[in-house]
């Protein structure tokens, strides 16, 4: 049990548990197809905040860890082929997050909010090259995505 969600319904609770997932959904189906290296960046991202989140945050991430990997292929089979329809079907549930937000600690919603953008800038990342943009500053078809 999250101590931070105890009050709330165990369906909210479970959206807030979702949204690491569809973050990493959104981040990782660019171009309508799985960018293997933002999945394979996700998992372990979800992993890695068990250890480096706010000490607030720990107990969430632990349990966002258990099915993460599970429930991220899960997403990607239900969201395929990932056209606008179920792009926007996985934003309308992210939208619902700051909604669920509102009714938590201020301090906690505040926290948990912002470790979803840093994770989703962080997934983003993944698959995107330091050094592509460094040779290739301008998009060049078929060099560059």
């Amino acid at each position: 049990m999250i101590p931070h969600l105890e009050k709330l319904p165990v369906s909210e609770q479970q959206i807030l548990l979702n949204a690491p997932v569809w973050i990493s959904v959104l981040a990782a189906c660019r171009d309508k197809q799985v960018n293997k290296a933002q999945k394979q960046d996700a998992i372990q991202l979800a992993h890695f905040k068990t250890f480096t989140a706010n000490p607030m945050l720990l107990s969430f991430y632990r349990q966002v860890e258990k099915n993460f990997t599970y429930e991220l292929e899960q997403a990607i089979k239900e969201y395929y082929p990932f056209d606008e329809v179920s792009i926007n079907r996985v934003k309308a549930n992210l939208a619902q997050v700051n909604v669920i937000a509102a009714k938590l600690d201020r301090q906690y919603a505040d926290l948990l909010l912002k470790s979803f953008e840093k994770y989703e800038r962080h997934v983003k990342r993944a698959g995107h090259s330091v050094i592509e943009d460094f040779i290739f500053p301008i998009p060049i078809s078929g060099l560059t995505r």
